[in-house]
């Protein structure tokens, strides 16, 4: 599975992610990173890619915006909906984040750089960073990678090693999200993939309105 999308978008700045020497956060949840700004930089609608080499981590936007809608207008494929009565798939929350990070990072060409990963477990020790994956017995399936920002959920990819994994944990996510009471499942950019699930873009400018109504609302994911 590729990222969410690839498409208008522009680099706005470096980042400014530190408040002192990075260290070793490979194994602890002690973080350098400067957390209050990166959720403000999320906040903003901005969202953090590396370059094809993994040297070049930066801050981008785009003039347009997708979004899986949370009412009536979600669908997705018939055969999706066979494989679900089939209940061949568990889900969970965070039970496996660092391994939904590197799924969504292992393909040919990727924007998630090894530091963007320790930023992402940065974000989850925070508790802003979470994975909503599948299971098939003890076999992780699949799974979506997400920033959350009081009522916002912020795609930032998702994969699958199990065939329907990712579809499947779509569909259960955008069921969670309804039951907490999300107000937006931002999926930053369109392609086809996205496009089965009912996915449709915005103007940027109308997009941060929906943004800011949505960080403001209080929800909790987990």
């Amino acid at each position: 599975m590729v990222a969410w999308g690839s498409g208008d978008r522009a680099r706005i700045g470096s980042t400014v992610l530190f408040q002192g020497p990075m260290g070793n956060t490979t194994d602890s949840c002690m973080s350098q990173y400067d957390i209050p700004a990166l959720i403000a930089g999320y906040s903003r609608g901005y969202f953090l890619m590396a370059d094809e080499t993994g040297n070049d981590l930066g801050w981008y936007c785009s003039r347009e915006r997708t979004l899986i809608p949370l009412d009536d207008r979600f669908r997705y494929p018939k055969s999706l909906r066979r494989v679900l009565n089939q209940n061949r798939f568990t889900v969970a929350i965070d039970r496996a984040f660092r391994d939904v990070v590197e799924g969504c990072a292992d393909r040919d060409t990727t924007w998630i750089s090894e530091e963007l990963k320790e930023i992402y477990w940065a974000l989850h020790c925070a508790g802003y960073a979470h994975s909503f994956e599948t299971w098939q017995g003890d076999h992780l399936a699949g799974g979506v990678l997400g920033i959350v920002i009081g009522g916002a959920f912020i795609g930032e990819s998702m994969f699958y090693q199990i065939p329907d994994g990712s579809k499947v944990a779509m569909v259960k996510l955008v069921e969670h999200l309804r039951c907490r009471d999300f107000l937006l499942f931002d999926a930053q950019m369109m392609n086809p993939h996205l496009e089965r699930f009912g996915a449709y873009n915005i103007r940027d400018r109308h997009y941060e309105v929906l943004l800011h109504r949505a960080t403001q609302h209080r929800c909790s994911f987990c």
